[in-house]
């Protein structure tokens, strides 16, 4: 280090075991840098934090939960690029820049706990923010080793980022049962593998094919009856039609509660199949778990205690902050464990002096991960499972009125009665009511649904998603989750639906 580093005359520095008292010691400087004492204000930082903080409450929480607030304030990605400024550059801004920048972040983001958000399958409430925040502050496995301990009747097995994570571990960990050999040798130590799930699945499981090239080829698609559960008899079919061609399945996904229809595979039945041709069950639960906090509804997911694997979002439904997922595990052989295990000596050491079974790390696919599971944790203990079994059952009843209203409204057609929060539907225009069903019909109907979300968005006033489904024109599909929602807010959207659509 010579001609690099100097000492100059002694100033105060403060110690980190006694902030209060600076102690003497000679400053050390290396290549110009110095090294003695912090280079952050402590103080200032404590300063900003709080007037950040008092910017969230009033902003992202007061006005976001507001219903006379916009749900959002639209501006195109181009204006957003200048609204926010975007650029980065070589000096840092002012204080005061950084929180307006916070502010109009806030402001131009779409309020997900706006009660008059129905867009997609998940919502959050302000009596959950302080579960996502915390996390931030610490990294602790505890709640997750409790929420896993066998003996915890409210048994989560792992937390991860998001149920399309969770559907490519019960894709992996179904493959090395079956095969393995792969983890070592990789794909050529394998036959041709195939998997089956109903075509209403959820995209992740094709893209978990993908990634852990087994190929979306070998994804092979059940149908579906009208009401978008996967037909059993189909199944079977497509099993028997795989074995004679040579290949060998390994893997059921069943749905519980479709990302369109809100439909619910018969898991019993896919379970006697699975079971009479070895194959690993996976329920993908990421939406319609929620239904098993709610002893009126968890009739929904019968038979889900014979499922290898479940894929669980309490985000959704449940509306702990996003991300908050669950994979479940029902295997007692810790396969999780041989499938993902690098047994990395320098981070998982079997000599530690506590019990090594809290180090769940070396079961997962990723090294760092946040401690989701405290989210949950914490909403459950605030609300206890009775506010959260309350909380179901009135999102499934306010669905069933909407649907109810929907019938008795001119102009709006449902297209099937919800079994669970999805609520999907057609609004015909006045143009278009005197056209019989046919063709024409459909064809100008499916550019309504469209338009109506553009005015909406870009009045602020709710958001509904919309999409088209095999050969049904576009509609919209309503998702109902917050315990805000009022009879009153079912009567406005519709009403507003019809308001922005009925010159078309």
């Amino acid at each position: 280090m010579e001609g690099h580093h100097k000492e100059e005359k002694t100033s105060d520095v403060q110690s980190p075991a006694d902030p209060g008292h600076p102690v003497k010691c000679s400053p050390v400087i290396i290549d110009n840098i110095p090294l003695n004492g912090p280079t952050v204000n402590v103080l200032a930082s404590e300063n900003f934090i709080h007037q950040s903080m008092s910017i969230i409450v009033e902003n992202a929480i007061k006005k976001a939960t507001d219903v006379r607030e916009k749900v959002c304030e639209w501006r195109s990605p181009e204006q957003l690029k200048e609204l926010l400024d975007l650029e980065l550059r070589d000096g840092g801004e002012s204080e005061s820049e950084i929180l307006q920048r916070f502010k109009d972040a806030i402001r131009y983001s779409v309020k997900t706990s706006e009660c008059l958000k129905f867009n997609e399958l998940r919502s959050e409430h302000r009596d959950t923010t302080l579960g996502k925040w915390l996390p931030e502050c610490f990294c602790s496995s505890d709640v997750e080793g409790h929420l896993m301990n066998p003996e915890n009747k409210h048994l989560l097995r792992f937390s991860l980022p998001g149920g399309s994570m969770s559907n490519m571990y019960a894709v992996n960990l179904a493959r090395y049962r079956c095969c393995p050999d792969i983890k070592e040798n990789g794909l050529s130590a394998a036959p041709r593998l195939v998997m089956f799930t109903s075509q209403e699945c959820h995209y992740s499981i094709s893209k978990a094919a993908a990634l852990l090239g087994i190929g979306t080829k070998n994804v092979y698609a059940i149908p579906s009856d009208e009401r978008g559960k996967m037909i059993p008899s189909a199944l079977e079919e497509q099993i028997l039609s795989a074995k004679s061609e040579g290949a060998v399945p390994f893997m059921v996904n069943a749905t519980a509660g479709t990302t369109v229809l809100g439909a619910f595979d018969p898991i019993d039945v896919i379970a006697d199949i699975c079971e009479k041709h070895n194959l690993w069950l996976h329920v993908d639960a990421c939406w319609g778990g929620a239904a098993l906090v709610s002893s009126k509804h968890k009739h929904l997911l019968k038979g889900i205690h014979r499922a290898d694997s479940v894929a669980w979002n309490p985000h959704k439904m449940l509306m702990a902050c996003l991300q908050c997922s669950a994979f479940m595990v029902r295997d007692k052989t810790s396969l999780l464990q041989r499938c993902h295990s690098a047994r990395a000596s320098y981070l998982f050491q079997q000599d530690k002096f506590y019990d090594v079974s809290y180090d769940t790390g070396d079961k997962s696919v990723q090294c760092s991960r946040k401690p989701d599971a405290f989210k949950i944790w914490l909403m459950w203990k605030a609300l206890g499972s009775k506010e959260l079994e309350q909380r179901v059952d009135r999102a499934l009843a306010m669905a069933r009125y909407l649907a109810e209203e929907i019938k008795k409204r001119e102009g709006f057609r449902l297209l099937m009665e919800p079994e669970y929060a999805n609520i999907c539907f057609w609004y015909i225009p006045p143009s278009l009511q005197t056209l019989p069903d046919g063709p024409e019909l459909w064809e100008k109907l499916h550019k309504v649904a469209p338009v109506i979300k553009e005015r909406m968005m870009k009045k602020g006033s709710m958001m509904v998603g919309y999409q088209p489904h095999g050969e049904k024109a576009n509609f919209f599909r309503m998702i109902i989750i917050s315990p805000q929602v009022s009879r009153q807010d079912m009567d406005f959207v519709l009403d507003e639906i019809n308001n922005l659509g009925k010159d078309l």
